[in-house]
């Protein structure tokens, strides 16, 4: 092909591609580190790990009623409330345990 279409319109809309377009296209292993390097490319290739790390010590879902005015003054703390609520109680422990 010598003079093949462009990809897009006057618009910036995608044609509908035909099989000689996927004739040509690369995977993208080729491509990425023309683009942006080996150590770039590599990274971008690389499978991301979906969900939270795994612990040793993985915290427990569990439903708790607690009054109205301890939970907005930990919500009001902004980001991590949940985790303070549970550092506290964690010291509260600290500073109750039997002996």
């Amino acid at each position: 092909m010598a003079n093949p279409l462009p990809l897009t319109d006057a618009d910036g809309e995608v044609r509908e591609l035909t099989a000689d377009d996927f004739k040509h296209f690369r995977p993208a292993t080729e491509v990425l580190p023309e683009l942006f390097g080996a150590k770039l490319a590599a990274e971008m290739l690389s499978p991301k790990k979906l969900g939270r790390p795994r612990t040793d010590t993985p915290k427990i879902f569990t439903g708790i009623r607690l009054d109205a005015e301890v939970l907005d003054a930990f919500r009001a703390t902004g980001r991590g409330w949940q985790t303070r609520i549970n550092d506290a109680l964690k010291e509260w422990l600290k500073e109750h345990a039997a002996g």
